[in-house]
C-alpha cells in the first residue's frame, strides 16, 4: 500500500500526499479556503441563492479526505436544509490518517461527526445528522450507476486530468449531465482546454471564474 503522508497548508489546514503521486489532495496555499471557494460558495452557496430550496441532492467525485462533505455538512446544517449527499472513491484512508486531520479542530465543530463519515459502510446510505444522508460508493467512478434528473449540484474533485484522466472524458461528463437536474450547477479546479471541451460537447454551459488563492480560475458549468 502506498504511503500518505500530511501537510500543512498555509491556511493552516492539512492536505495529504501518496508517496506514488506527485499531486497533493488539496491546494498548499490553503485545503480549507480552497475547497469553500470553489465548492461551497461558488457551488452550493451560489445554487442557493438561485434556487433555494428545503432538500438537495449532491454529488461529489473524490471523496478524498472528506474536507468537501464535511464543510457541505456544515454549511447546511446553519441553513437547515436536508442534503442526500453521493460521492464515489476508489482510495480508503485509514483511521491513523483521518483522525489526525485537523478540520475538526479548524472549523470547531464534533470531530465524532467527521470521524463517521469515513467509518460509515460503503455503498450504504448512512444519516451523519438528522439533515445530513451521506452514501460513499467505493469503486471506479466509470462503472457507477446514476440515476437520471436526480442531482443539483455537483463537486468535481477528482485528480487532474494528467493523474486520472480516465475522469476527465466527454463519456464520465455526459454521464454526470445526464445524472443533474435541469438548473444544476457543477464545479471543478480544473480549467484546461481538455475539460472545457468535454463539458461542452455534452450541453453544459461553462463559465471562467476568480479561483482560490494560488490559482487564478476555476470552472462552474450549467445544465
Amino acid at each position: 500500500m502506498n504511503k500518505i503522508s500530511i501537510i500543512h497548508t498555509a491556511d493552516g489546514s492539512h492536505t495529504l500526499i501518496q508517496d506514488n503521486m506527485q499531486e497533493h489532495y488539496h491546494s498548499t496555499f490553503g485545503a480549507i479556503n480552497e475547497s469553500k471557494h470553489i465548492f461551497i460558495e461558488n457551488g452550493l452557496n451560489y445554487y442557493f441563492k438561485k434556487y433555494p430550496k428545503n432538500n438537495y441532492a449532491i454529488l461529489e467525485i473524490g471523496f478524498g479526505t472528506g474536507l468537501n462533505a464535511l464543510l457541505t455538512k456544515i454549511e447546511l446544517a446553519n441553513k437547515q436544509i436536508n442534503c442526500v449527499y453521493h460521492t464515489h472513491e476508489t482510495t480508503l484512508l485509514n483511521e491513523e490518517i483521518y483522525m489526525s486531520l485537523n478540520y475538526p479542530k479548524i472549523l470547531n465543530v464534533d470531530p465524532s461527526l467527521f470521524y463517521l463519515m469515513h467509518q460509515s459502510t460503503w455503498d450504504i446510505p448512512i444519516m451523519i445528522d438528522s439533515l445530513f444522508e451521506l452514501t460513499k460508493f467505493l469503486g471506479k467512478f466509470e462503472n457507477a450507476f446514476l440515476a437520471k434528473n436526480y442531482y443539483d449540484i455537483v463537486f468535481f474533485d477528482a485528480f487532474s486530468p494528467q493523474i486520472q484522466p480516465e475522469l476527465w472524458t466527454e463519456n464520465i461528463f455526459q454521464k454526470i449531465y445526464l445524472s443533474m437536474k435541469s438548473n444544476g450547477v457543477l464545479t471543478t479546479y480544473s480549467t484546461k482546454g481538455i475539460v472545457k471541451n468535454a463539458l461542452k460537447t455534452n450541453g453544459f454551459h461553462i463559465e471562467k471564474i476568480p479561483g482560490p488563492c494560488g490559482k487564478r480560475e476555476i470552472l462552474r458549468a450549467f445544465k
